[in-house]
């Protein structure tokens, strides 16, 4: 059976997606421009989300003590040990709040990481807060020379859980940050962090027909992981009960049944989260990430399952998705 999206996999998958753009393999690459977030400044609260530890998820050539340039050249060779196939490069603004500086700064980083050869494009991750018309103006200007994406952390689509987590903006924001970007043609993406606490796998199910409503190009799932030295942590300790980890097995049985709910028109970036064992306090997983999607496309496969089996939604928009007529 070919779905959808034109192959036989059976979800809308990134690498393939690129493929269909860029002609061949594309990897990103890691930067650390040295932003920070309004929770941690003390512009809307400090300590920052309960959940990070930004270093969890930094590669070890990614320092804010080193300009945009050189982290590119050194994650290029860090990464072409692993992805031999890879020729082409997308500057991956990934740590803390990419937009979140002034229009001069965000110019200055952005610009200095096209200007290396072999970056064909760029992933700018933010929070929903952190982005005004002003920079999405030049943004939209900027997406029309080359590939640009944006992708929000909106975590979750329950306030109360963003309060809980202490993430310091509510889904409203989020929803509003990805239709202003939208709308002037930008590629938008979202994160979701899957199992947080106080929320039902009902709840989470549920949540699949609420994203699937918003003009989104791309999404990433991570399982929720409690990382050393974070507040969550401590917070688990205090109360375990309140947390539902999955197991592997039991996590990628549920994406299965999740991703049935989701818009077909999505790509999926990610279905888990991987980080250096050294970091988990608990729940920590053994296998790779590539190992992981061996399992899930097993599961779907055994399941006769595949995104959007269930989405109700008929009308895919190009780029994006949802009912045209809502935007």
């Amino acid at each position: 059976m070919t779905y959808p999206w034109g192959n036989k996999r059976r979800f809308n998958s990134y690498p393939e997606y690129l493929k269909k753009i860029f002609g061949n393999r594309v990897q990103k690459v890691s930067i650390d421009a040295g932003f920070t977030c309004p929770n941690r400044d003390g512009t809307k609260g400090y300590g920052g989300c309960t959940f990070c530890l930004n270093e969890a998820f930094n590669p070890s050539y990614c320092s804010p003590d080193k300009p945009i340039r050189q982290q590119i050249l050194e994650g290029i060779e860090f990464h072409s040990k692993r992805y031999k196939r890879a020729t082409q490069y997308m500057a991956y603004f990934q740590a803390y709040s990419n937009t979140y500086g002034s229009l001069d700064t965000l110019k200055s980083l952005y610009e200095e990481a096209l200007s290396v050869n072999s970056v064909k494009g760029l992933v700018i991750g933010t929070r929903p807060d952190c982005i005004d018309d002003e920079k999405l103006e030049y943004l939209q200007a900027l997406s029309q020379k080359t590939y640009l994406i944006i992708e929000y952390g909106v975590e979750s689509v329950y306030d109360k859980t963003l309060e809980r987590i202490n993430r310091g903006h509510t889904f409203a924001d989020s929803v509003s940050a990805i239709k202003k970007t939208y709308m002037r043609g930008i590629k938008t993406g979202c994160h979701m962090i899957m199992g947080l606490p106080g929320e039902s796998p009902q709840d989470i199910l549920d949540s699949a027909s609420v994203l699937s409503s918003l003009p989104l190009t791309t999404v990433k799932f991570h399982q929720l992981q409690i990382f050393r030295g974070t507040q969550m942590e401590k917070e688990f300790y205090r109360n375990p009960k309140a947390f539902s980890l999955f197991s592997i097995n039991d996590y990628l049985q549920f994406m299965a049944e999740y991703i049935a709910r989701l818009n077909l028109g999505f790509v999926i970036e990610r279905i888990a989260g991987e980080t250096p064992p050294r970091y988990a306090a608990v729940n920590r997983w053994g296998p790779r990430y590539d190992e992981i999607l061996v399992m899930f496309e097993k599961i779907l496969a055994e399941r006769d399952m595949w995104q959007g089996k269930l989405w109700e939604e008929q009308e895919v928009v190009a780029g994006g998705s949802g009912r045209r007529e809502s935007w």
